[in-house]
């Protein structure tokens, strides 16, 4: 299911208090779409690293009362009023004590003599065992006390929600197998985490920074196989013609000849596509091969809506309705 599926889901989940487990492989964004869907709904949001806690944790401390008896002290992530969300992330690889603790709170939502309130809704989130990540088999008890979504990762929803740069998301629609690729063994490995990181070391390099030390930042953080694919891109890209020269003469402007170029130009446009500029972009795609003019303009459309009340797009797309149906 794509993030936006599992938002819709899991706000559907969270009103009904039924407990829901994302399933997901590292890095491709199973904590962001709970943090999305918090601020959406204006909740709080306890975000509890269940592989970071002993099974005393969760239950808390004895402590002597007053009337002679022992009582649990609560432990503070634990919320005691308002509404929320409580997010368990990486509860299967968490220790086996540890999940056991959870069976009471998911299915009763109590924890001994503790009682999570009314407005709170529990979602716990963990790596696949298919991932061969640091995982411990979640009981079956536990399993069957969830709901279980699994989330795939969509270059399109992520690319636009992430604010990643115009580069980045062409190099991977050129080649989008290097989306996520998850390497047990690697120390750095492509996933859209990990394209994230490449997007903000690009935001800080400069036009004089030195091309093995921006190989090795981007290897460092995707991998010696994609940064050396993606940095021979980034030096293609570069090079394409101007984007704001593309506006001032967009029928005169040169095509690139190669795929990997046209898809750079097509997803730069996107990027600085609005509704005021749109209809000389589009003089422009027209001299592209169809399947670049529909991703620019799926894009652009994604990222800035008013486009579409455009006399460049109606045109565009009357004349091309056979691909966008």
């Amino acid at each position: 299911m794509k993030a936006s599926g599992i938002a819709d889901a899991l706000r559907l989940l969270t009103a009904a208090r039924q407990p829901v487990f994302i399933w997901g492989g590292p890095g491709v964004g199973k904590s962001a779409v709970v943090r999305q869907v918090a601020e959406a709904s204006s909740v709080q949001l306890r975000d509890v690293r269940a592989l970071l806690l002993d099974p005393v944790d969760l239950r808390g401390l004895p402590f002597l009362a007053s009337d002679g008896r022992s009582k649990w002290a609560t432990p503070e992530f634990l919320p005691q009023e308002g509404a929320g969300i409580l997010f368990l992330d990486e509860l299967n690889a968490a220790p086996a004590m540890v999940q056991a603790s959870c069976y009471q709170l998911v299915l009763d939502r109590k924890l001994g003599e503790y009682t999570l309130p009314d407005g709170w809704a529990i979602i716990a989130a963990g790596n696949r065992d298919s991932d061969r990540g640091a995982t411990t088999r979640m009981p079956t008890p536990l399993r069957n006390r969830f709901v279980h979504l699994e989330l795939e990762v969509d270059l399109q929803e992520w690319s636009i929600q992430a604010a990643i740069r115009p580069e980045v998301i062409a190099f991977l629609r050129f080649r989008p197998e290097l989306l996520s690729v998850f390497d047990r063994d690697a120390h750095a490995f492509p996933s859209p985490r990990s394209w994230e990181f490449v997007s903000r070391i690009l935001d800080s390099l400069d036009s004089q920074s030195n091309p093995s030390i921006e190989y090795e930042v981007v290897a460092g953080a995707v991998g010696t196989g994609a940064a050396t694919e993606f940095t021979a891109f980034l030096r293609m890209f570069r090079e394409l013609p101007n984007i704001d020269a593309i506006l001032l003469n967009p029928t005169q402007e040169p095509i690139p000849e190669n795929a990997a170029a046209q898809y750079a130009v097509a997803s730069a446009l996107a990027r600085c596509a609005c509704d005021t500029n749109f209809d000389r972009i589009c003089l422009y795609l027209n001299r592209l091969p169809t399947e670049f003019q529909v991703l620019c303009v799926r894009d652009a459309t994604l990222l800035a809506p008013a486009i579409r009340c455009t006399a460049g797009y109606t045109k565009w797309a009357v004349e091309n309705h056979h691909a966008i149906a």
